[in-house]
């Protein structure tokens, strides 16, 4: 049984998302280790969303609540936050409706800003890191290889990925208004991951030139080589702030990278950035505007404080979002969906699987019975042909029962029908167990 505790843009403040993305400690193996029916867990957290996907052994009684246990307890421990408190603001969701969320969130369309990419990257991550920890099970390999195979489709056959912007190109496209000039802009770009990458690229999409990165990890000079900017190492960093027109910071650290005694400290034309283009001071008269894209937030408050400084964080973005691209989005929902009942009814199919092939090896081993008769009584071979034709076509109508009653979630009728008429005996979950060994041991 599958479950999701979800706590997003949508359920909840971005307050309490940043304290959900505040956690020292790795959820997913807390999770894990909670109690042994759970089978396994994968944690995605963004910074619009923190959600933990759950696989629980689905013949345990009150699985279902056992697994929500397991995820408010672990998130609660690792990071603070009181278990009531997540309850109030996230949704669970369980059963075959967790594959068309999974595959909504992948494919952009839950997003503050619907049809974003990063978030599938996001997403891959989180499985990557969930089989660091040990922490995955078949049924969620599967469940998020699926979802970036629906995220794939949706890309290549709607026109979401084009109507849809990322947060990056939206909170830019929210700071042009203030912007008369981009080519003029002196700029500071706080953090080297992902999200810089992009930032810097819509920078340049849209004229800007001057600019300079800080890493509070260090990281600030290889990427300004990599990318042809300059850089301010930590000396230089608040006289680089100080001088700048626009700052955007994007970095994972979880404590402020600025704030407003660094913008208001010391002369605006103290130290030089290493390496950065040499500009004594900001454009005169020009309001400074600082974006926080960071969660937990990069920028502290009182930075709006600051004279001349204007303050764009994620809050105010989402506020802002642009409505859904009504059309890409039908048509891309309408592949998610899609996506996810063959998913469900895949997954129901390999339930039926152990009773099709026990039915099948009782009536070959039957049939070989015959033949073998037929052979010593001299049989030139036309016995055997129809025997193995007749087996064929009694075998088609069960085999394709099976298929649509396990579609209906009534796999156990035809393991009991299986029983009163032939007295095969089928033990689904011993065979899913196994199953499930096997996996472990060839990962292994």
């Amino acid at each position: 049984m599958l479950l999701c505790v979800s706590a997003s843009h949508k359920t909840a403040s971005f307050d309490l998302l940043e304290r959900l993305s505040i956690h020292p400690t790795r959820i997913a193996p807390l999770i894990a280790a909670h109690d042994e029916c759970v089978q396994g867990a994968v944690v995605v957290a963004t910074c619009n969303r923190f959600e933990a996907y759950v696989d629980m052994d689905e013949p345990v009684t009150a699985a279902g609540a056992v697994g929500l246990e397991a995820a408010m307890t672990a998130i609660e421990n690792a990071t603070g936050v009181p278990a009531a408190e997540i309850s109030a603001s996230s949704e669970v969701i369980s059963g075959s409706a967790v594959a068309e969320h999974l595959f909504s969130v992948a494919s952009g369309l839950e997003s503050v800003v619907v049809g974003e990419g990063e978030i599938a990257g996001q997403v891959r991550r989180a499985l990557t890191e969930a089989r660091t920890d040990g922490t995955t099970s078949p049924e969620l390999e599967r469940l998020f290889q699926r979802a970036s195979e629906a995220q794939r489709d949706v890309k290549n056959a709607t026109a979401l990925g084009r109507a849809g912007r990322s947060l990056v190109r939206l909170s830019l496209d929210l700071a042009a208004s203030r912007i008369p000039d981009w080519a003029r802009l002196r700029v500071l770009l706080v953090g080297t991951g992902a999200y810089a990458a992009a930032t810097l690229a819509a920078l340049r999409d849209r004229g800007a030139s001057d600019i300079t990165v800080h890493s509070p990890s260090g990281r600030g000079e290889k990427f300004a080589r990599k990318h042809g900017i300059g850089w301010a190492d930590a000396d230089a960093y608040p006289s680089a702030a100080r001088m700048s027109d626009l700052i955007i910071t994007c970095t994972t650290a979880e404590h402020h990278v600025l704030d407003a005694a660094l913008l208001g400290g010391g002369s605006a034309g103290s130290g030089s950035a290493a390496g950065a283009p040499s500009c004594p001071v900001a454009h005169e008269g020009a309001r400074r505007l600082v974006i926080d894209l960071g969660l937990p937030r990069n920028v502290d408050p009182d930075v709006a404080a600051v004279p001349n400084t204007d303050l764009l964080d994620l809050e105010t973005i989402r506020v802002h979002a642009p409505l859904e691209e009504l059309q890409a989005t039908d048509a891309a929902r309408a592949l998610v969906q899609d996506a996810a009942r063959r998913f469900v009814v895949l997954g129901e199919r390999r339930t039926v699987a152990p009773a099709v092939v026990a039915l099948r090896s009782h009536v070959f081993e039957l049939l070989e019975s015959e033949i073998d008769r037929a052979r010593g009584k001299g049989d030139d071979g036309r016995t055997e042909q129809a025997l193995r034709h007749l087996v064929g076509r009694l075998l088609h109508t069960p085999t394709t029962r099976a298929h649509e009653l396990a579609e209906q979630g009534r796999a156990d009728a035809y393991v009991e029908a299986l029983e009163t008429l032939f007295e095969i005996r089928v033990d689904i979950e011993a065979d899913e167990a196994r199953d499930h060994d096997d996996r472990a041991d060839l990962a292994g």
